[in-house]
């Protein structure tokens, strides 16, 4: 039976040292690539197969709605079901191009009924932090899927570094302590492979559950980081229960997502108490956007379509006065200043007589993050 590993992440020359080890340490494994580099000029998407011995075919696909990742989509999954036909091949190593998100082809490989044995994503921990600081937009890059492409360096390093439960660790001789206590703090769930000796074959082949990822990746229930300090870097939780006062903490937004390399959680502003935010900040960048209503908010009888690790995670978290709503922020960075954003954020929340005054006049409160939120 066909089992599919897919190998992602904007550290090439690790993402290469990765697919190399399981060709040639898992029998019957062949690695699909989608190079979409010249996708723009030429109109079409070159895939490449090959195994331990060399490439074994190489054919163009055309672009699909003016996207590479359509192309992509489109083209990977016949090319999946035929080797899966074939009855050859044990292991499929899906090599995602550079900016291509794994969670997105693992849905799509898992949507066709094919078996996604592991995402892994590959890690030079020497360019950890400068790939996690780099704000610039992918199409000044030049590493761009689609004419209409938004996301920078730094936001799409960041969730393929955290969606995927394997990381493929190639420590060369410029990665020192500091990068990799940032790494274990980014994701200590994360199963951690070396390059290029480790045992990357069991973790391809341990299995991969779709929905269960997706649901780690939503902000009300994702396995943030706990508290962390080592050789330089450390990792801070701020949770609290009393809302933001949305002018201040909009006030406070650059010196927030400047004060740490990495940051991500939800929260919840006064005058929008019904309403789960997410945060999520990278290369000095901020996404902030709704996610939907905090259980709290919702009927008795809406509870039973809400996924049951939702409600698992609302449980553990919950207080009798706000319910799930809350503020759980987590902040990973090298120097970072714990006592100062404390500070910070503690400032931005409602003073004791504007919490005083009720949710009535909390919802009167002037509204500063429309333009934010797109309302």
């Amino acid at each position: 039976m066909l089992s599919v590993a897919i190998v992602g992440g904007l550290h090439s020359e690790a993402r290469t040292a990765a697919v190399e080890r399981l060709l040639t340490t898992v029998p019957g494994c062949v690695a699909l690539h989608h190079d979409l580099t010249a996708a723009a000029e030429r109109g079409t998407v070159t895939r490449t197969v090959r195994d331990a011995t060399g490439v074994l075919s190489t054919d163009e696909t055309p672009l699909v709605n003016d996207c590479a990742c359509c192309a992509l989509r489109e083209d990977l999954v016949p090319e999946l079901e035929r080797l899966a036909d074939a009855g050859l091949t044990r292991l499929a190593v899906v090599e995602l191009w550079d900016s291509v998100e794994p969670k997105a082809m693992a849905e799509v490989v898992a949507a066709a009924g094919l078996t996604v044995g592991s995402v892994i994503t590959a890690v030079d921990p020497a360019l950890l932090l400068p790939y996690l600081g780099n704000g610039d937009d992918l199409k000044e890059a030049g590493l761009a899927a689609a004419a209409t492409d938004q996301r920078t360096v730094a936001d799409t390093w960041a969730r393929q570094l955290e969606y995927a439960p394997v990381l493929a660790v190639l420590d060369g001789p410029d990665a020192d302590d500091e990068d990799r206590a940032l790494l274990a703090q980014l994701h200590p769930t994360a199963r951690r492979v070396p390059l290029p000796d480790g045992d990357l074959a069991a973790a391809a082949l341990a299995g991969f559950d779709v929905e269960a990822a997706a649901a780690a990746q939503h902000p009300a229930c994702a396995l943030l980081p706990q508290e962390a300090d080592a050789h330089g870097v450390g990792t801070y939780v701020w949770h609290r229960r009393r809302p933001f006062h949305p002018e201040r903490l909009y006030a406070a937004l650059e010196d927030l997502c400047c004060a740490a390399a990495r940051s991500r959680g939800r929260f919840w502003l006064a005058d929008r108490p019904d309403t789960l935010l997410a945060w999520d900040a990278a290369g000095g960048a901020l996404c902030v956007e709704p996610t939907g209503p905090w259980l709290a908010s919702l009927p008795d009888a809406a509870w039973e379509m809400v996924p049951p690790v939702r409600r698992a995670a609302a449980a553990l978290d919950w207080d009798p006065e706000h319910g799930d709503r809350c503020q759980h922020l987590v902040f990973t960075s090298p120097g970072l200043d714990r006592e100062g954003l404390a500070e910070l954020l503690d400032s931005c929340l409602l003073t004791d007589a504007e919490y005083a005054a009720g949710r009535e006049a909390w919802k009167r409160l002037p509204p500063a993050f429309d333009a934010l939120l797109e309302v």
